[in-house]
């Protein structure tokens, strides 16, 4: 008598692993991996050596700027439009106010700041702020300080912003410091 062994028919799983690899090289080639756009920024440590942080800033020398839940843009408690954006920094930290800087090109007003060195751009943003609102406000005060050192490299040092060296980067970057404070959202 003749055992038969039974025996289930069994699929080959040699080649099961090399397939495992070509779907994952093949995914790994194929997939785009989008990258986050940012801002470039270095952020100030909390209070710089040698710097007094106790200074009480006075008010005119913050100019305000929130965002809202309703992607709508604010200067002081006022609807602006992001074309507007630049403008109102650019006269708000080149104001004049004390009629202290030589270099200033404002009107002195009340309003706005009294030096450049003393302007501070306050922005706050809302729970619900898009964040391509937030970055498109971020290029224009970009904008409106690339432009205020521009035309402070081509009146006062001569040059264009391209040409300066490292020191003369150094002197623009104190006519027009760039001093944002971005506040707690409410």
């Amino acid at each position: 008598m003749r055992h038969s062994q039974h025996s289930e028919p069994q699929v080959n799983a040699g080649s099961m692993s090399d397939i495992a690899f070509l779907l994952l090289i093949f995914f790994l080639v194929t997939t785009t991996i989008s990258a986050d756009k940012g801002i470039n920024r270095k952020l100030p440590a909390n209070c710089p050596p040698g710097m007094d942080c106790s200074t009480i800033i006075k008010d005119r020398n913050i100019l305000r700027i929130q965002m809202n839940n309703q992607q709508q843009i604010m200067v002081d408690n006022e609807v602006i439009e992001l074309n507007e954006l630049k403008d109102i920094v650019k006269q708000f930290v080149d104001n004049n106010g004390d009629n202290t800087c030589n270099y200033c090109e404002g009107d002195g007003l009340a309003l706005f700041s009294e030096h450049p060195n003393k302007a501070v751009i306050s922005l706050q943003s809302g729970d619900q702020t898009r964040y391509e609102l937030f970055i498109a406000v971020q290029a224009e005060l970009t904008k409106a300080y690339y432009e205020l050192r521009e035309n402070y490299s081509k009146a006062v040092l001569g040059k264009e912003a391209k040409n300066l060296s490292d020191l003369d980067v150094v002197k623009v970057k104190a006519a027009y410091p760039f001093i944002v404070s971005e506040a707690e959202t409410k």
